[in-house]
């Protein structure tokens, strides 16, 4: 599956330390995410991510236009919802997509947690199917 890591900067280590937990996990799978937080999520949990340019200069909408292509079938947005929408990546617009095209997103950590172990149980398998 190929899934989607974003996260505003006071969540970036949040965004971290779910990767460095479920590395197992997450390392089956195709990971794209914006430039930082991509580049430090694969610093610190050694997995591949394939990086957007930085998300506040195209990072992103080039991950919204996979999530729009339906190329993302997961996606793991920890946002900052005490931060204004003006700073930092517009998180909203990403999740309107995914609700749009049926895409599981996750914006917690309780809810990615849910989502992570249920994708190691199988139980998003009819993404494949759906796609």
């Amino acid at each position: 599956m190929n899934i989607g890591l974003i996260a505003h900067d006071t969540k970036k280590t949040l965004l971290q330390n779910f990767c460095i937990a479920y590395r197992s996990i997450l390392m089956k799978h195709e990971l794209y995410a914006t430039g930082t937080s991509g580049r430090l999520v694969q610093e610190e949990s050694n997995l591949n991510v394939h990086k957007f340019l930085p998300g506040h200069v195209g990072g992103e909408q080039q991950l919204a236009a996979m999530i729009d292509q339906g190329a993302i079938d997961l996606l793991f947005c920890f946002y900052d919802p005490k931060k204004p929408r003006k700073q930092g990546p517009d998180v909203h617009e990403l999740i309107h997509l995914c609700d749009l095209h049926c895409i599981p997103a996750a914006t917690n950590m309780a809810t990615a947690e849910m989502l992570i172990k249920s994708l190691d149980r199988g139980d998003l398998d009819w993404r494949e199917i759906y796609r």
